[in-house]
């Protein structure tokens, strides 16, 4: 400072001096300190690590283009729509490796509209015993099949007289008929009473059978085969496309009990055995016990009885729906009126 004032005499020149000097001690003052060694004994800092990039995405899969496919189907005889029953299957075109076609979509609603991707199929609609098949291609746009069937529905009844005769007493078969032959192709076996059957269109022989009461003394075994009895009764149906048809078929039968008795109106005897014949000899039944009862259509019979070592036979008569007992008279081989 005093060399300054040395230098600088004069008012303006001390002036002069202290602007300098001010310059100068405030450009010392704003600059930056210098970076300091860290303390002794401490160690390095690491430089922050730098965040890494994310991994690039998996380039991603287009969707599969897809199309619907309406289906529908109407009966052949009047266009009427199918509103019941259906079933739907939907198959690859393409033919596997085995000769099996794969099956894409299913359905049972009647008017089912389905997306399947675009490709050709086989279009099968299932209305019971019937069915109908169809090509169809789908390119990105709605696709629609309509099938028609030449199919309609039957139900069967059976009655004994007046009185209705339970499903699980009747067995009903049907067949297609040939010249020649009524049983020429079974299409359905021992379906029930009151079941409703979907047949294509044609005509059908229907085959009503009245089932026994297995057990109640029966040798035979247990089973449609083993409990049908020789009421049996027979028509010629024509299931017409579209059409609703309920028929009726009566049977003629009776449910008959075999006693062997020493007097009329007396106690079975036990231990017997009963075989039941046409009048011409064929066997229709055997059965054992005191009372064993089975059902037999309307017309004549012989009932033999064995009892140790002695055979009673006798004759009777069965009228449809009069079920009652038949005595065989164990001393004078007679039955009782």
């Amino acid at each position: 400072m005093e060399r300054m004032l040395r230098a600088c005499p004069s008012l303006g020149g001390l002036v002069l001096a202290l602007l300098l000097w001010a310059t100068t001690a405030v450009a010392q003052t704003a600059s930056p300190p210098l970076l300091q060694p860290p303390p002794t004994g401490a160690p390095p800092q690491a430089p922050a690590p730098m965040p890494q990039p994310a991994p690039l995405a998996a380039p991603a899969t287009g969707p599969v283009a897809k199309g619907l496919l309406y289906l529908s189907s109407v009966f052949g005889n009047d266009n009427q729509p199918v509103k019941s029953g259906l079933h739907w299957r939907v198959f690859n075109a393409q033919a596997e490796a085995d000769g099996t076609h794969a099956l894409v979509a299913e359905s049972t609603d009647p008017t089912p509209t389905l997306s399947v991707p675009n490709g050709e199929y086989i279009v099968h609609a299932a209305f019971g015993l019937a069915g109908m098949t169809k090509r169809v291609a789908v390119n990105g746009r709605p696709a629609v099949a309509k099938l028609t069937l030449n199919a309609g529905a039957l139900r069967i009844v059976g009655v004994l007289g007046d009185r209705p005769i339970p499903p699980n007493r009747l067995a009903i078969s049907v067949y297609v008929p040939e010249r020649g032959n009524s049983e020429a192709k079974l299409v359905v076996e021992n379906a029930t009473a009151g079941e409703i059957l979907l047949l294509p269109e044609g005509t059908y022989h229907i085959v009503s059978t009245y089932l026994d009461t297995v057990g109640v003394g029966s040798l035979e075994p247990a089973g449609a085969a083993g409990n049908a009895s020789n009421s049996v009764v027979t028509a010629d149906i024509r299931v017409q496309a579209g059409m609703f048809i309920e028929t009726t078929l009566r049977h003629r039968a009776a449910v008959l009990t075999l006693k062997l008795v020493n007097t009329p109106n007396g106690e079975a005897l036990t231990d017997t055995t009963f075989t039941v014949l046409t009048p011409g000899g064929d066997v229709i039944r055997e059965l054992i016990g005191a009372f064993p009862s089975l059902v037999l259509a309307e017309g004549d019979y012989i009932a033999i009885a064995r009892h140790g070592t002695n055979t009673y036979p006798a004759q009777f008569k069965v009228q449809s729906g009069l079920d009652r007992d038949i005595e065989i008279l164990a001393q004078s081989q007679q039955q009782s009126p």
